[in-house]
């Protein structure tokens, strides 16, 4: 240090806020304290400022070392072969905003392979490559819809990123056991202080981690401070016990009837409609079957209805909510919750003994056929009863393309959801060579992945026949799109033919012929590679 420095340096306090205050204004401004004004004050502010700054970093205290971060935990699954660890940081390479990504004319979405590979991947139970975790939570985090398979792919060193990390904190509140403090289920003494003390989101994390594997202990946790928890609390813990929900559960739900919250009252009721042994569907089932009978005096026998003349206090109780929306006649409302939440096992015996399509077929007097099955189809979705569903179904083929019960499409595509995949698969193959794709979209997202051949054949024809109808292509954009994640690969050969530009007819949409081609170059070339994916984490399984 010169002479002059270490003048400046003894006889300059060590001012540093000031010091950097009047760098910034400038010293013909404003002078350092204890330098005089002139042509050197800025040399001696600098030599002030380095003089400080050896004596921050000498008089600095050494920190207290922190805690060693302790290893990654084992990942025991296998790993994933070689050509499918390429094949993911391809797919994960191409999301929204990494280099490379986009969509682009016959090129296949590779974002949108990514949830079909995970699961796959999941299916055989491949532990994810460590270098491909950070993209892999980078994604998720992006979509919701990918995170379950995301981060059961990700396995437990997931969790251990996301501590580090602020932007995946996400997986700690999605995985089971992710909270920082969530105990061991093996610890009752941890569950029960993470229950009296915890978080609210913690303590719904550890409900329902806790009722996948105990239900009666989940249950028995929820009943401890049942009296003292905040309504909105008590309403969302009462949804978790849908996971599991079970006859012992009843007596539970029964003392949730009379809870000061209306929001939960109907919660506990909904849930005991659920199962049809408990009393509340009894009484459901009693005053549902007082309004309805079969007139057998008529020509045909024919049902008829005597909808409720008032909504009492036990019919309260029990859920059904007293005032009917605008534009609804109350008798009607109460009517169609009745129905709704009475088991459809009361109506064969109430109804002479007919299946449930000999019911759905007799006539309804009085106008209260819309009615009545509208609620019949919503006591199928929620009892997941197929043969109820099956009859308010009715064939594909009908004029009406369904039931009368079944009033939209959005009903129907919750109908089909309670038959089974080969059922479904036929059903909506038979809806879509009688009506088209054009109504299709919704049913066929209910449908199991790959298609079933019958169906996978009916939605290529019919986008043929539009192809070759010249009608609007982009209209079928939405299909087009369901295909190529849910059409079996091997489809890919018999799709060849639809690759060349089809001559136009004079009505045609103007570029339909070429947007049809490049449509079914995208979705052959996707079939394919969805083909090469599966092949892949199988190396010793045959190509499909």
């Amino acid at each position: 240090m010169s002479r002059t420095t270490a003048t400046v340096a003894a006889s300059l306090p060590d001012h540093w806020e000031q010091l950097v205050t009047t760098a910034l204004l400038g010293t013909d401004r404003r002078t350092p304290p204890g330098v005089a004004p002139g042509p050197q004050t800025p040399s001696d502010l600098l030599d002030a400022a380095a003089a400080a700054t050896v004596r921050r970093r000498a008089g600095l205290c050494p920190a207290r070392p922190a805690e060693r971060l302790r290893p990654a935990p084992e990942d025991p699954r296998p790993p994933l072969p070689h050509a499918a660890a390429r094949r993911l940081a391809a797919l994960l390479a191409d999301r929204p905003g990494a280099s490379g990504g986009g969509r682009r004319g016959a090129a296949p979405d590779l974002m949108e392979l990514l949830p079909q590979w995970l699961q796959a991947a999941n299916a055989r139970g491949y532990a994810a490559p460590p270098q491909a975790l950070p993209a892999l939570l980078d994604a998720a985090r992006g979509r919701t819809d990918l995170r379950p398979a995301a981060l059961r792919f990700a396995g437990p060193r997931a969790l251990w990123l996301a501590r580090l990390n602020p932007d995946w904190r996400f997986a700690l509140r999605a995985a089971p056991g992710g909270g920082p403090s969530a105990p061991d289920l093996r610890d009752p003494q941890g569950i029960r202080r993470l229950w009296q003390e915890g978080l609210f989101a913690e303590r719904v994390t550890l409900l329902t981690a806790l009722r996948s594997r105990d239900a009666a202990a989940a249950r028995a946790l929820l009943e401890e401070t049942w009296a003292t928890e905040r309504a909105e609390d008590r309403l969302m813990f009462l949804d978790s016990l849908r996971a599991g929900l079970a006859q012992d559960d009843e007596t539970f739900l029964e003392r949730a009837l009379a809870d000061r919250s209306r929001n939960v009252r109907e919660t506990a009721a909904g849930l005991l409609s659920a199962l049809p042994a408990s009393a509340l569907a009894a009484r459901m089932a009693a005053r549902a079957a007082a309004c309805v009978a079969v007139d057998r005096t008529r020509d045909v026998p024919t049902i008829v209805v005597e909808a409720p003349h008032e909504c009492d206090a036990a019919m309260e109780r029990d859920g059904v909510v007293a005032k009917a929306p605008a534009g609804r006649g109350e008798r009607s409302w109460w009517l169609g919750q009745l129905v709704e939440a009475a088991p459809l096992g009361t109506w064969p015996g109430r109804l002479g003994g007919r299946t449930p399509e000999e019911i759905v077929a007799l006539p309804v007097a009085d106008g209260w056929q819309g009615e009545l099955h509208a609620a019949w189809c919503r006591a199928a979705v929620r009892q997941r009863d197929a043969a109820w569903s099956r009859a308010l179904l009715g064939q594909p083929s009908a004029p009406e393309a369904g039931g009368p019960g079944a009033v939209s499409l959005a009903e129907r595509a919750r109908l089909l959801a309670a038959l089974d995949a080969g059922e479904r698969a036929a059903w909506v193959s038979g809806f879509i060579e009688t009506h088209g794709l054009s109504e299709a979209f919704q049913l066929l997202g209910v449908c199991a992945v790959p298609w079933a051949p019958p169906l996978g054949r009916a939605v290529v024809d019919a986008l043929n026949i539009a192809r070759d109808a010249g009608s609007y292509p982009w209209s079928f954009s939405g299909v087009m799109g369901l295909a190529e994640r849910c059409l079996d690969p091997s489809e890919a050969s018999r799709l060849d033919a639809l690759l060349a530009i089809p001559d136009e007819p004079e009505d045609a949409a103007p570029g339909a012929g070429s947007y049809w081609s490049e449509a079914f170059q995208r979705l052959v070339t996707t079939l394919r590679l969805r083909g090469a994916m599966l092949a892949e984490l199988s190396p010793g399984e045959p190509a499909p």
